[in-house]
């Protein structure tokens, strides 16, 4: 069985793109009341996992709250298991749920764990995640100027957010404008509607990045709460092809963690978070193969 690919919501699983790509499996634990659903009861669900698959990875927003965090991090020490990874992201929700669909898709891969868990941080600097906002407010988790949040109050005003790779903020026109910088890479892009339409993310970003399609996605409910409004259309451009992302991912340097002895990729190990020692003669890593079309990696990727 592959490695499974675990998330702390409903929203953060996407339909697969074929009947090969695995589901995730969607922790109770992290969904439901502690109050109601016992230590227990997520010991026997994370065991579950760990005995049929092996190995597990869960992708968990950076924005979780404490309580979610607490627990999966309690299940791990009291299992005492070296078998469970949990990565904490920055991304947005939708650009979370791309994330884990990579993460699938790579999962029947020949990838150990070790590198499958760590392939998720390099993965992410290839997701160009925001969201089309009719107020920036009370945002906070992208740059906003004092002149941005004073628009904000005007009626019918909208602005494109960028939050990934690098964080951009574009104040839209009447007649359209400027859009934040796209890929260089060939993408896909995803798009779930909240309370504004969504004609400018189908009809205007997506031609300026060149996106070779679009698909519609289901709202996911912490939307609102990540973008500080209601008001907005999420979006997420990114690499489509599985024989890219495996290209992507094999091109870099592996090394075998000195405290758990599982491979990684980058320079720290996913499962056990040791980082990888500081050595004079440590060769200089590989850099990661540029995606077809592309020009230059994001900044800080090797």
């Amino acid at each position: 069985m592959p490695t499974a690919i675990a998330v702390t919501g409903p929203d953060l699983v996407l339909p697969p793109p074929d009947r090969h790509t695995p589901s995730a499996a969607v922790l109770q634990s992290a969904v439901r009341d502690p109050r109601t659903y016992s230590l227990d009861q997520a010991l026997t669900e994370m065991d579950t996992l760990i005995e049929h698959h092996g190995y597990v990875v869960v992708l968990c927003p950076a924005s979780a709250p404490a309580a979610v965090t607490h627990r999966l991090h309690a299940v791990r020490s009291v299992l005492e298991s070296d078998r469970i990874a949990v990565v904490r992201s920055d991304l947005p929700p939708l650009g979370l749920a791309v994330l884990a669909l990579q993460l699938r898709q790579l999962s029947i891969c020949d990838f150990s764990p070790g590198v499958l868990a760590s392939a998720a941080r390099l993965l992410s600097h290839y997701i160009y995640a925001g969201a089309l906002l009719g107020s920036v407010a009370k945002l906070d988790r992208v740059p906003v100027s004092l002149q941005s949040h004073a628009k904000s109050w005007l009626p019918g005003a909208r602005f494109a957010v960028l939050a990934t790779p690098r964080p951009e903020l574009v104040k839209l026109s009447e007649g359209g404008g400027a859009t934040p910088q796209g890929p260089g890479f060939a993408t896909r892009m995803l798009y779930a509607p909240g309370q504004l339409a969504p004609g400018w993310v189908t009809e205007t970003l997506a031609p300026a990045w060149h996106c070779q399609g679009v698909t519609e996605a289901r709202p996911a409910a912490e939307s609102a709460r990540w973008w500080a409004t209601g008001k907005l259309v999420e979006f997420a451009a990114a690499i489509p092809d599985i024989s890219v992302l495996y290209q992507l991912v094999s091109s870099v340097r592996r090394d075998d963690c000195h405290w758990c002895g599982l491979e990684l990729i980058g320079d720290r190990c996913a499962f056990c978070a040791a980082p990888l020692p500081p050595a004079a003669d440590h060769p200089a890593p590989r850099r990661a193969l540029a995606p077809s079309g592309a020009t230059a990696l994001p900044r800080g990727v090797t």
